[in-house]
């Protein structure tokens, strides 16, 4: 073995573990191991800038980036709070309808738009709506959580590893709505059914003040309806255009960027206040991961992995995938699911190279990233958040907390997803 193989693995590695602790912020830690990565390709000549440049994603960063401006024209009209007061009037206070309609709420918006975004935006709320009834908002927000990751593998804009995969494979939004949607209610049912009884003890407590919830005013925190009614078309243009994408023969990310460059026109916001609100670090994380994956290729780990799996591994094509699937899931329990999906693609790509079919391995990559990241606190960057925002309440959430009723999740909508895969195989196969 050549010493180029290791000394990328090794530089991967390392700035993977960077990324994973809270000394280093992971942006920083991806973008010196991607330029670590540069340097040590042209001392040891299987990496060059132009070669890394090319590995940039442009379809993905640019999805991402018409994405997030669309949530920034959104954010500041006050429609996600609109939301959560108008669920929790619905639900007249009621412990188990307002899990369920917060619940749906958080996942339906997360199957559109950046299901990060909308915890940071409807937790807060909910977290009052739990103090003014006098309830623990454990329930609830780690319900969020938990629907909100799972819902979002069921579109190519729901889940960022969605949209690495829909790149690499050429899969389109409505691919996603034929082949993951249905699996993903079915998993999605089944997660909701589990969390009902995993906070059973907590949903049987009678609200104090039941009767306070229902002077709440919806329209009182929607500040700007008009700006809101312009972005929330332009958005439902967007997606109709995604699901008509392979007929228009346009890409997913020049569909964003319209939709971004015409929310901007019918709005005219301050651009400034605008431009501060996308998450820039995100898309430079992207990219300095792509960057460092794309050294790993050069420096053929990518291909001796592919090469171990097709030699070694006489397995069957679904026996294959269901392997793919619990190995992502569990990986991703662990490791933030974006950098296990990065990595793994040229290896479903490499293995389609060597003549297996690899549509099935798309769906069992997309299942186990958005499902295992349930697993743990760490599991994704929207149980961060969660975790994060429950630190100002009296009852925050600890690790053990989120293991008791995150793990069992994540382990029955991968057993679910497991079981559906195996009856819907031929089906995923096309």
């Amino acid at each position: 073995m050549t010493i180029q193989p290791i000394l990328a693995t090794v530089i991967f590695l390392v700035s993977l573990a960077l990324i994973l602790t809270d000394k280093l912020n992971r942006t920083i830690a991806a973008t010196g191991g991607a330029v670590l990565m540069v340097v040590v390709g042209l001392l040891f000549g299987f990496y060059t800038e132009e070669q890394a440049i090319g590995t940039l994603d442009a379809n993905t960063l640019g999805l991402l980036l018409g994405m997030m401006i669309l949530v920034a024209l959104l954010e500041p009209t006050g429609f996600f709070q609109y939301l959560a007061v108008w669920v929790a009037r619905t639900s007249k206070g009621r412990p188990v309808r307002l899990l369920v309609m917060l619940g749906a709420v958080t996942s339906v918006v997360s199957m559109f738009l950046d299901n990060v975004t909308t915890v940071v935006l409807i937790a807060p709320v909910t977290i009052l709506i739990c103090e003014i009834l006098g309830l623990n908002p454990q329930p609830f927000l780690i319900s969020e959580a938990l629907l909100s990751d799972t819902a979002g593998v069921a579109t190519l804009v729901g889940d960022p590893p969605n949209v690495l995969i829909a790149s690499a494979a050429n899969l389109s939004f409505l691919d996603f709505i034929t082949h993951s949607l249905p699996i993903v209610v079915v998993v999605w049912l089944v997660a909701l059914l589990l969390i009902r009884v995993l906070f059973r003890r907590e949903l049987a407590i009678v609200p104090e003040n039941s009767a306070a919830i229902l002077e709440f005013n919806p329209d009182e925190v929607l500040k700007d309806r008009k700006t809101a009614v312009k972005v929330l078309v332009v958005i439902g243009v967007a997606v109709i255009a995604f699901l008509f994408e392979e007929l228009l023969h346009i890409r997913p990310a020049l569909i964003a960027l319209a939709a971004a460059a015409t929310g901007l026109i019918l709005v005219q916001p301050d651009i400034k206040t605008t431009l501060n609100r996308i998450e820039w670090d995100v898309l430079l994380f992207f990219g300095a991961l792509f960057i460092m994956v794309g050294g790993m290729e050069h420096a053929g780990v990518m291909r001796g992995l592919s090469s171990l799996i097709t030699e070694g591994g006489s397995l069957p094509p679904m026996v294959l995938g269901l392997v793919l699937l619990w190995v992502v899931a569990i990986s991703s329990a662990f490791i933030d699911n974006i950098p296990i999906t990065i990595a793994l693609i040229p290896v479903v790509l490499d293995l389609a190279a060597a003549g297996i079919n690899p549509n099935p391995l798309w769906w069992a990559l997309a299942f186990g990233a958005g499902f295992g990241g349930n697993g743990t606190i760490i599991g994704s960057t929207a149980n961060v958040v969660i975790v994060s925002l429950s630190e100002r309440t009296r009852h925050p959430i600890t690790a053990s907390t989120w293991n008791k009723r995150g793990l069992p999740v994540m382990l029955a909508t991968c057993a679910t997803a497991s079981v559906l895969y195996i009856l819907f195989f031929p089906w995923l196969s096309r």
